[in-house]
């Protein structure tokens, strides 16, 4: 996209109207809003779906290979914006890609909605990662096309959206999970479809008003060639895929244990190949490469905080239902509601951040010591949630403050670097590759997913204090080591802070 362009889609979007901000921030905040609740929503109950017996609602997996699924679903869902970003800035446009994508996100929730099998729970997963893929690196894209380069407002921006997904994402669990662990899993999955049908419905509604004309340019579109090629490209993986499929099914060669190994595999190639592509094209330019490759260090630090976070929907889920003592009062309360204390915090927290990356201007610490900090709350949260186990023994159950305390503190890390990098993405992307490089940012959070899927079925109530220790201890570390290189990384953004 040509810096003409990008002054004409800025100038095409009314720039104030949403406390302070672009009033399309109105149109993506809620929009993503209604997409998180419908998708934490679902997240919160689907590891219990998986591994409650059959009596209970359940599908009866067991609890490892329960927790390894939704690691790898987490992974693919992220995977997948790969895609997304690819289709969105070769064919669709960022916008018309979110459209498409909150449709298959919806039947995604529907079939989870019918109560059937097995396979009818695998076909849900690819019509939510399919959707996930589209919508949500293509709906953050836009909100970077609203700001200009130099815009003061645009890191706030992003913290104000990202407390968009997080009251979605707070809500989600408390109307979701009650509804689904005490009532009736499937219906807890409906409530979801009807949140994405909303967002949905909001988005048609007000888009043209609002967002002018961010989003709907194809920055980089296909040309007649390129399109019949791609096409015959496709073509031919689908019939190799299905051709393996075939072959390898009946020998029972593809299992959960070499679906992880080859998830695990792409996590890693893929972020490499996306990264010589652009750094080698023809359409990068030379301050561009050297932004790229300070990218790098960043992406890294990245897939270390979601390893991390991204284990509280599964290692410390299980945590919550099997290690915690759930009664207060005579009261008991769902192990799903702590899937709302993330969020609960960064709502909280996050106008806070906001307001002093603001007050702090140019005295802000940079891009890579937010990063730095953001790595070390993290490690902390894990040291916290292995103090109570070491103390009461591998069979007590615990306070649950202790689990609202490890949340409260990988939040903090949280904000360093979530908002932080998605801000970074928009600023460090080759023009002609904007919205995949913001897919690239969401597949730390693959990565990362893709690295638990490994390694979920080493935790158990004997190994907790060396699981936590050694995973918590390492983010610390990288967190010290980014501190110490951030001059060197911030040198190579050329100007971006």
């Amino acid at each position: 996209m040509s810096e003409m362009n990008k002054q004409k889609i800025v100038s095409s979007v009314p720039q104030t109207g949403f406390f302070g901000h672009p009033k399309g921030l109105f149109t993506l905040f809620f929009t993503e809003f209604w997409e998180r609740f419908s998708y934490y929503g679902m997240r919160a109950i689907l590891v219990y779906y998986m591994y409650y017996e059959v009596s209970k609602g359940g599908l009866g997996f067991d609890q490892s290979t329960a927790l390894a699924i939704m690691s790898i679903y987490g992974s693919l869902v992220y995977m997948s914006g790969v895609i997304g970003g690819w289709i969105a800035d070769r064919i669709l446009g960022p916008s018309r890609s979110v459209f498409y994508g909150g449709i298959f996100i919806m039947l995604g929730h529907i079939a989870l909605a019918v109560p059937g099998n097995i396979p009818m729970f695998f076909v849900s997963m690819v019509l939510i990662v399919i959707g996930t893929g589209m919508l949500k690196p293509n709906v953050s894209s836009i909100v970077g096309d609203m700001y200009s380069e130099t815009d003061a407002r645009r890191d706030s921006g992003f913290s104000i959206f990202y407390m968009g997904i997080n009251f979605g994402a707070f809500i989600a669990p408390l109307i979701v999970g009650e509804v689904g662990m005490k009532h009736n899993f499937h219906l807890g999955f409906a409530i979801a479809a009807v949140g994405m049908f909303f967002g949905l419905l909001l988005f048609v509604l007000t888009k043209k008003k609002n967002l002018g004309l961010a989003g709907t340019i194809v920055p980089n579109p296909l040309s007649p060639a390129e399109r019949k090629r791609t096409a015959l490209v496709v073509i031919i993986a689908l019939i190799v895929i299905g051709a393996a499929l075939i072959f390898m099914i009946p020998r029972g060669w593809v299992t959960i244990d070499s679906f992880v190994t080859f998830i695990g595999i792409l996590g890693i190639l893929i972020p490499i190949c996306y990264f010589v592509t652009m750094y080698f094209s023809s359409k990068t330019s030379t301050v561009e490469r050297s932004r790229l490759l300070a990218y790098i260090p960043l992406f890294v630090a990245g897939v270390m905080f979601w390893a991390i976070q991204e284990q509280g929907a599964t290692i410390l889920a299980a945590y919550a239902d099997n290690r915690t003592d759930l009664s207060i009062g005579g009261f008991s309360i769902s192990p799903a509601w702590f899937q709302s204390l993330n969020p609960l915090f960064i709502i909280t927290l996050s106008p806070l951040f906001a307001l002093l990356w603001t007050k702090l201007g140019n005295r802000q610490p940079t891009i890579p010591k937010k990063f730095s900090i953001g790595l070390v709350f993290a490690g902390l949260s894990f040291v916290v949630i292995l103090i109570p186990g070491t103390l009461a023994g591998e069979n007590a159950l615990v306070n649950p403050l202790w689990l609202v305390l490890s949340y409260f503190v990988v939040v903090l890390g949280e904000l360093c670097i979530s908002p932080v990098g998605l801000s970074a993405t928009t600023k460090l992307a080759p023009t002609a590759f904007s919205a995949q490089t913001m897919s690239l940012w969401f597949l730390t959070n693959a990565a990362a997913q893709a690295l638990n899927a490994s390694i979920v079925d080493l935790y158990t109530p004997e190994t907790e204090t060396l699981y936590f220790g050694i995973i918590g201890g390492a983010s610390i570390v990288l967190g010290i080591l980014l501190f110490l290189i951030a001059p060197v990384i911030q040198r190579a953004m050329k100007g971006i802070r």
